[in-house]
């Protein structure tokens, strides 16, 4: 194991109590003002409105959430955490405070980041894969027929996992739009006896 990875595995550990030496630190430093404490406001209040916000979204080890704020960066709860230290720290109008945390994210939870981002890519990478190899290999039109769905009401397969594929597409393959979706003949009732969850959905290449 490569001194990165094992540095990787301690951050993961000691982010947590790490938090609590840095609320003592701010215990111990902080000289708050009304003007501080206003200002940290700038930080604060998004930082826990994007942390709110991305919990509704994330599926943690179930799958690569790319809605909602994920669509727009890869860590909103990291970025909404870093906000809100970083607003306390504004608050305690202490420099000591301020470079303290600029270290300690560089120290630990950059390495954290990186950490899972590595457990994403060995975990989910075949979706990927597969994703990128079948808009690849055509030059004009892809036919996708699949659920688009995180789940389906009544249907559970060990072997199928359900996702919204759009979002993959939106995301990673931006210069493909959905030019039509056809709608199965034959919807999926819930009774394991007949139909399918599954719709065709027809990608047309726009450049």
């Amino acid at each position: 194991m490569s001194e990165r990875t094992s540095w990787q595995r301690v951050a993961r550990r000691i982010r947590v109590p790490l938090g609590f030496v840095f609320a003592g630190l701010f215990l111990w430093l902080a000289q708050p003002t009304w003007k501080t404490i206003a200002l940290s406001l700038l930080l604060v209040v998004p930082g826990v409105w994007l942390r709110g916000y991305a919990a509704g979204y994330v599926k943690k080890n179930a799958e690569i959430t790319q809605t909602g704020p994920y669509g727009y960066t890869r860590n909103p709860l990291y970025l909404g955490s870093m906000m809100i230290a970083f607003g306390f720290a504004v608050a305690s109008g202490s420099w000591v405070i301020l470079v303290a945390l600029m270290a300690g994210f560089l120290a630990i939870y950059l390495p954290t980041i990186r950490s899972e981002e590595a457990y994403l890519r060995e975990h989910f990478a075949g979706f990927d894969e597969y994703m990128r190899r079948l808009f690849a290999a055509s030059s004009r039109f892809v036919i996708v027929y699949a659920s688009n769905s995180t789940s389906v009401e009544g249907a559970f397969s060990p072997h199928v996992k359900h996702r919204r594929f759009t979002d993959w597409v939106a995301l990673h393959e931006p210069s493909w739009k959905l030019a039509e979706h056809i709608p199965n003949a034959y919807p999926y009732r819930g009774d394991y006896q007949e139909g399918s969850f599954a719709d065709f959905y027809i990608f047309q290449h726009t450049e």
